[in-house]
């Protein structure tokens, strides 16, 4: 069961003998190999033992108060992580006495090579060396809680900066993980030390409170982050704690109010799935969408340990069935593929999760000076690209199976050895694309100021600057990808799309804040883009994945598609309809109903309602196994947050679709499902309704001037 305030995260589960657990989980956590690792466990035991087998046993979690409540055996456990600080708390109550003691349980104690059966998507200092566990420190010097950390005395850094021919920038830049430091304080109520790892009741009583503070933080010495931890830790003995609660669950509420789908109709069984998917999805995502780095789609912060169900080699390592992985493990690694990540974030905008948000913008604003740098170096012009497989301080990933590769022999710095990633520049415009939709649905001048205008302005240079003119004056995209798929192409319509998207866009929102240079600058590039690749065959116009391919598909992606999703060039409302819709019919790869594949939004995208619901319950409980049902197991790890992605993105996007001032309701929603929704719209604006036995009964438009704005097209 996961819980979490956006930055700490937690599982939590009560084992057989009644021993309650928890994995302690930061979004900031990166170990030396750039590994999103975990703090510890912490082993919660009861004496007597209320979970007794044949006694009542209650675990139930309480999406509006942001907490689980455990009953058993006359002991009731509240637990749930502060909203407002970086705070776990355990409250236990029982009708008599009883004691109870917490163990901090660590993995890594000692330095050794990582395991095959965790090595993969590891990135090491050097080529040919394996990557190393380093470990954790317990504090001896305490006497009334437990204070444990990491703390990272090497670092991937300088030797990937290095490799990527921009060893240059290393001393103007600052390591992200070189003494980065993490860790937390246990203490107790009428707790004391047993041991440095071990917390004790001091005597029976009916009420104990359990609190665990967490730190990360970048220190000179092991010392000054003692200090730091020690300073939050004192400030939580004294937190008045039914304020705290009250305040945690006044978030928790308020985050409840800002959107709903309440679903219901049709297949009981169906609805009833997607109806909870969304709201569970919702909430996982916010228990780990607040922090100083964005979700991970490998697993977010609530990846458990386990066993590898059969073997197979995988990056290069040998991994047998049955070879155990601890908690820190996730295939695909520290990288953040921008692929995957987006497929958390699109649905945040229509949900009103702006906060979830944040951190993405934030990370890809940090990492822009390194991307304009590096943008120079390698191309000598200006303007900036953003590898597909990132790290959070904006590197490629070394090793060549899926990043920039090891072997430099005769090779200039801007030549990247794996061919899907080598061209994939889609993250960055892609991204803008989200972000000039987060402006316009929020207003945030000084987001536009801050974040969106600077990291535009970068990426729309590069476009400018990278890629010649052919003899019709127009952009000439080649070299170039066609995302993963197809690896030499001319003119790619995701480039096509996203530069027509972003353009229009930036031209739309920045008048008083770009400048008149900027803005012609913008108009000329717009005139300067290709044709669309729309083609024919049998007598029907469908839109190719590019001008001119000359290459077979390495990977899966319906290509031409993007056009529809994330760039609405072609769609419900918008010109080409019945050309759209035949490219999607006829799609090659008509299985994208799992993980990464978006084959259910780009078809409520356009309009084919019944497409978009193929699949769609299931995608939202495809958990493999897993208790909490949007653990989704399928895809790249668990729980693979793409699934619920693009299932809470479909969802919305069936029901309402809002482009500049048009608001479109039921573009492609099934007629048989009833729905009670509340959804965002661009200038601050919500619809609020209740649809019905097929009719819209009610219908709520905030601010009111903006009812004029929507239009209802008729459910299928």
């Amino acid at each position: 069961m996961p819980l979490g305030n956006g930055e700490v995260g937690v599982n939590l589960w009560v084992e057989p003998d009644g021993d309650l657990l928890f994995y302690i989980s930061r979004t900031d956590a990166w170990d030396e190999h750039s590994r999103l690792v975990k703090l510890g466990r912490v082993r919660v035991k009861f004496s007597p033992n209320p979970f007794v087998a044949g006694r009542s046993f209650r675990q139930e979690l309480k999406l509006r108060q942001g907490e689980a409540v455990i009953t058993a055996g006359g002991v009731q456990i509240r637990f749930w992580v502060d909203a407002n600080r970086s705070v776990i708390w355990l409250e236990a109550t029982g009708k008599s006495a009883f004691e109870m003691e917490a163990a901090v349980e660590l993995w890594r104690t000692e330095k050794h090579p990582i395991s095959a059966a965790e090595a993969s998507a590891v990135d090491s200092f050097a080529q040919g060396e394996r990557p190393f566990v380093y470990p954790d420190t317990v504090s001896e010097s305490q006497t009334n809680s437990l204070v444990w950390y990491h703390r990272n005395t090497a670092s991937l850094f300088p030797s990937t900066l290095n490799l990527q021919g921009l060893g240059a920038l290393l001393p103007k830049s600052p390591d992200p993980l070189h003494n980065r430091t993490f860790g937390a304080t246990l203490h107790g109520s009428e707790m004391t030390n047993a041991s440095p790892v071990l917390l004790k009741s001091k005597r029976p009583a009916k009420r104990f409170v359990l609190s665990t503070t967490t730190l990360t933080a970048q220190t000179a010495t092991p010392t000054e982050w003692l200090e730091k931890m020690a300073a939050v830790a004192d400030a939580t003995t004294i937190v008045d704690l039914d304020a705290a609660r009250h305040d945690h669950q006044k978030w928790w509420n308020e985050f409840w109010d800002r959107s709903w789908m309440r679903i219901s109709g049709g297949d009981v069984k169906e609805t009833a799935d997607i109806a909870a998917g969304w709201f569970l999805n919702r909430y996982q995502n916010a228990c780990a969408g607040r922090g100083n780095y964005p979700l991970k789609f490998n697993g977010s912060i609530f990846n458990v340990d386990g066993k590898h169900p059969k073997s197979r080699t995988y990056a290069g390592y040998e991994i047998a069935s049955g070879d155990s992985y601890s908690a820190d493990f996730r295939q695909w690694g520290g990288c953040y593929w921008f692929q995957n990540t987006r497929h958390m974030y699109w649905p945040m905008l229509a949900a009103g999760d702006f906060d979830l948000m944040r951190p993405l913008f934030k990370m890809y604003r940090d990492i822009l000076p390194l991307a304009e740098q590096r943008t120079q170096i390698y191309f000598g012009h200006q303007g900036a690209f953003f590898p597909e497989t990132l790290y959070p301080w904006g590197a490629y990933f070394n090793d060549g199976s899926f990043g920039y590769g090891w072997n430099r022999d005769a090779k200039i710095p801007s030549r990247v050895d794996n061919g899907y990633t080598r061209y994939y520049w889609q993250g960055g415009l892609e991204l803008l694309a989200m972000m000039l939709d987060y402006q316009a649905m929020t207003r945030d001048e000084s987001f536009t100021r801050e974040t969106l205008l600077p990291f535009a302005d970068a990426v729309i240079k590069f476009y400018e600057e990278h890629y010649p003119r052919d003899e019709r004056g127009k952009l000439r995209f080649e070299p170039a990808n066609a995302l993963e798929t197809f690896w030499d192409v001319v003119n790619p319509a995701p480039e096509i799309a996203g530069l027509e998207r972003t353009l229009k866009g930036l031209l739309a929102c920045s008048e008083a804040n770009a400048s008149a240079e900027s803005r012609k600058r913008w108009q000329r590039l717009l005139k300067e883009l290709p044709p669309y690749p729309i083609k024919e065959k049998d007598g029907h116009r469908y839109l190719d994945a590019a001008e001119i391919i000359r290459d077979k598909p390495h990977n899966g992606e319906n290509i031409a598609m993007w056009t529809a999703f994330p760039y609405r060039i072609f769609g419900v409302g918008k010109p080409d309809l019945e050309m759209i819709q035949h490219t999607f019919m006829t799609r090659p790869f008509p299985r994208g109903y799992g993980c990464w594949g978006n084959d259910n939004t780009s078809a409520a995208y356009v309009g084919l309602a019944s497409e978009a619901r193929k699949k769609l319950a299931e995608r939202f409980v495809r958990h493999g196994g897993f208790r909490f049902p949007v653990f989704h197991e399928a895809g790249d790890w668990a729980p693979d947050l793409d699934n619920g992605g693009n299932a809470q993105m479909a969802l919305q996007a069936m029901l309402m679709q809002a482009d500049g001032r048009e608001i479109v309701l039921f573009p492609a929603w099934p007629r048989e499902w009833d729905v009670e929704f509340k959804l965002h719209a661009p200038l601050d604006t919500t619809v609020e309704g209740v649809y019905r036995s097929g009719k819209l009964k009610s219908l709520k438009v905030t601010p009111e001037f903006r009812r004029k704005d929507v239009s209802e097209l008729h459910p299928q």
